[in-house]
């Protein structure tokens, strides 16, 4: 039956290496289980539901990919996407978590539509290269920044906005070693290193008294506070266009270049290009529809896949094993508890020492991209730093984004290059220049 299901002869695989690539998988990217809940109850989320929330639509939309595209990549909610939902969207913006939910529903219908029809690539070839490597690199600073924020070593000043934090604190410090360990871990290219990272690190708070035991396995927390909750009428309104529109581009980009990547590693590629490529961002696209169902920011194909790949993986079968050990995680809340627990520091700043490590590592892996970007070529280079920068500075991923596009525009206009740039690029300068005037 698996056989005629996933094909594995014709991809010169056998179940027992499916099922290694699937729980090796499994473990590169089980940290957003922890991180997940984390990150979205600061928004005023239930920790509990998210939990649930994640782990299912994880499950679900990874199965769709190995049953529907028979590809063993796994899908998750997107690390970026869900600080944008939570720091920018409803802490900054003040919208509620309600309707951010439904902006996620109506960029994930409107990504479902897209692939159905086939007009992703025309988007995708629109969009200037060196805009994309700085949006990657931009998302990989303003995770690191709260990663340093999470775990102390930076806090707010009133005489320089940010400063060092104390480095005596048990808080930071315990941030500070678990940082350490995972780093090594990750450059000992250990299985799970990030996980590993956050296991180590909250039982390393324990003695100290920053991280409080709770247990490993309990009762799987109810869905209830978040299930359906999404508002998709109050999305519809104009002052979240440019949010759904960031939701869908992020979404758009982290799934194509991840399929692309994991598959060109797996040698599916065939003359360059992704066989299935269209039930496979239908089932990226169904994960961000379904999170949004259930409670939880953008799912989309994690590149962590690629650890399976390399264990072997060429199949959906292995996503089915990913799925099974996402479910099974639902009973590992007492666990998420404890690495979830957040600290109130003597000057009132929130801190998350357990999580913030694994955030730190997370950024600074998505500084990889800035090599690629045509730094010798000013009207590539300055739109792409001004995208990088504005992120963590104005704690904005919109922002970022924003300011990439009207000064890309802008330079080629004044370096008489216009027609490099794409119609769509203009169209998005200007919108953005409008959002600027009328809805600040």
């Amino acid at each position: 039956m698996l056989q005629r299901l996933f094909k594995l002869k014709e991809h010169n695989t056998n179940v027992r290496t499916e099922v290694i690539a699937g729980i090796t998988t499994f473990m590169t990217l089980s940290y957003i289980i922890f991180v997940q809940p984390t990150v979205l109850s600061a928004c005023g989320m239930d920790f509990g539901a998210v939990l649930v929330a994640t782990c299912a639509a994880s499950a679900i939309s990874t199965f769709l990919m190995g049953l529907y595209a028979n590809y063993p990549i796994a899908l998750a909610p997107g690390m970026g996407q869900n600080f944008f939902f939570a720091y920018t969207v409803v802490l900054q913006m003040g919208i509620s978590w309600e309707k951010a939910l439904g902006a996620v529903f109506i960029s994930g219908a409107l990504f479902l539509v897209l692939s159905l029809f086939g007009f992703r690539e025309k988007l995708i070839d629109g969009i200037p290269q060196s805009l994309k490597e700085a949006i990657a690199v931009g998302i990989g600073l303003f995770v690191a920044m709260i990663g340093f924020q999470w775990s102390g070593i930076i806090v707010g000043s009133p005489s320089t906005l940010v400063s060092l934090g104390s480095l005596r604190s048990a808080p930071v410090l315990l941030s500070l070693c678990g940082l350490l360990l995972t780093v090594v871990l990750v450059a000992a290219r250990v299985r799970g290193a990030l996980l590993w990272g956050i296991l180590a690190t909250a039982l390393g708070g324990l003695p100290l008294g920053v991280v409080h035991y709770h247990g490993v396995f309990g009762h799987v927390p109810s869905l209830a506070p978040t299930l359906f909750k999404l508002d998709i009428a109050g999305a519809f309104d104009l002052g979240l266009v440019s949010v759904i529109f960031v939701f869908f581009f992020l979404a758009l980009f982290d799934s194509v270049g991840t399929l692309i990547g994991v598959s060109s590693q797996a040698g599916l590629l065939v003359n360059g290009k992704l066989p299935r490529a269209r039930e496979a961002l239908s089932a990226d696209a169904f994960g961000s529809i379904s999170g949004a169902v259930f409670g939880t920011s953008t799912v989309t194909a994690y590149v962590e896949s690629a650890a399976g790949v390399s264990e072997g993986g060429r199949t959906g079968l292995a996503n089915m094993v990913t799925g099974i050990l996402m479910l099974a995680s639902l009973f590992l809340y007492p666990l998420s508890r404890m690495a979830g627990e957040g600290l109130k520091l003597q000057n009132g700043f929130q801190i998350y020492p357990v999580v913030a490590p694994a955030l730190i590592v997370v950024g600074s892996m998505m500084l990889r991209n800035v090599s690629r970007i045509r730094w010798d070529d000013a009207t590539e280079a300055i739109p792409a730093f001004l995208t990088m920068v504005i992120m963590p500075f104005a704690f904005s991923i919109t922002e970022g984004i924003a300011f990439g596009f009207i000064s890309y525009a802008l330079l080629k206009l004044v370096a008489r290059r216009g027609r490099e740039v794409h119609g769509l690029v203009y169209l998005f300068a200007v919108l953005f220049i409008v959002r600027y005037i009328f809805l600040n």
